[in-house]
């Protein structure tokens, strides 16, 4: 999920405790009889290379072939968590802090797949600024946030295990945030580096990078697909059909990331003025090792990755139970995903 949209999800774990309307038991009438099933999906943000495995595998006949047809819910003031407990959507993209916020109140959110296998994030200033030549430079300096209470934490870890003190002025201004750095209003901010990064260099404004696992800090997943208990105990098979088709199409685009960027670009034309930021993008994903493992795997999640970065959130008091109080048990990172629904490799 984009850093853009993380207040909104964090807010989901609010907005969760809306009761139910609708449900995954309560499959279109006639699925059956046609032979297929529609599985429904909401996004996170604006169209992007997040999804692109998804348009993919629909494109390119995958979900067909599990039969399945596919529906998109395009993002808009309801958090993807918040439709997935409620039944609105059966799955919908989120992010590693985003599952574990709502799971820790409380609430049926699961991540299923995870389409980047290491995290897109990364500390992100202007490119002509000599006076910031690692983290431990940001002391004192003014950040561009988005408001989610993992941001300062996160930031203090990586500037103090850069030798810094972690002191900085931390500015809250969601979608305006990059521009504040562009234009020299903020010093720094969290970019994602295959898409701002990329649309930073083709507006010919260009950032530096800092990678947070340079610093000492865990990896974690920035995109996931998450869904809920209740649907994969009521469709198992059809969550295990969509996933092995979502795979097929994610593989897809990590080797043929120039065809598959036209597919994303070709449904959703009015999304991308500029093709080129697609196609760029998603050959950073490509040739960054982003959508495949160490072992060629796509869409696993590891223990690792859970309990490394889930634990820092813990340890940082940023998880809280549904009363709004800090948890004081470390949770069982194995109950918050699942690989089960997954064939066992896409290579």
């Amino acid at each position: 999920m984009r850093r853009t949209a993380r207040a909104a999800a964090l807010a989901a774990t609010v907005l969760l405790a809306v009761s139910a309307c609708g449900g995954s038991d309560g499959k279109a009438e006639g699925d059956a009889a046609k032979g297929t099933s529609e599985v429904t999906v909401a996004l996170s943000w604006s169209p992007n290379t997040d999804y692109t495995g998804l348009y993919v595998a629909d494109k390119l006949g995958y979900l067909a072939d599990e039969g399945i047809d596919l529906k998109v819910i395009p993002y808009a003031s309801t958090a993807p968590e918040t439709l997935v407990e409620q039944g609105t959507a059966d799955f919908g993209y989120s992010y590693q802090a985003g599952v574990a916020y709502a799971q820790a109140a409380g609430h049926d959110v699961v991540a299923a797949f995870a389409p980047n296998q290491k995290g897109t994030y990364a500390i992100a200033v202007r490119a002509d600024r000599d006076d910031i030549a690692s983290p431990k430079d940001l002391d004192g300096k003014t950040y561009a946030g988005f408001g989610t209470p993992d941001e300062g934490p996160e930031l203090k870890h990586i500037i103090k295990n850069d030798g810094g003190k972690g002191d900085f002025k931390n500015v809250s201004l969601s979608t305006s945030a990059y521009e504040a750095v562009y234009n020299g209003r903020a010093d720094f901010t969290i970019s994602v580096k295959t898409w701002e990064v990329v649309q930073a260099e083709l507006a010919g404004k260009p950032v530096k990078t800092f990678e947070l696992t340079d610093y000492g800090f865990p990896d974690q997943y920035s995109n996931l697909l998450a869904t809920s208990r209740k649907y994969l105990d009521a469709n198992g098979d059809e969550a295990r059909g969509f996933l092995a088709a979502v795979q097929k199409g994610y593989a897809y685009a990590a080797d043929h990331p120039k065809e598959a960027a036209g597919i994303l670009v070709e449904a959703e034309k009015s999304a991308f003025p500029d093709p080129s930021l697609v196609e760029k993008s998603q050959q950073a994903l490509a040739d960054g090792g982003y959508l495949r493992d160490a072992d060629g795997d796509v869409g696993h999640q590891s223990a690792e990755f859970w309990e490394a970065y889930g634990d820092f959130l813990y340890d940082n008091g940023l998880l809280s139970d549904a009363d709004g109080k800090p948890l004081t048990a470390k949770p069982d990172w194995s109950t918050y995903y699942t690989n089960d629904y997954l064939p066992k490799a896409a290579q």
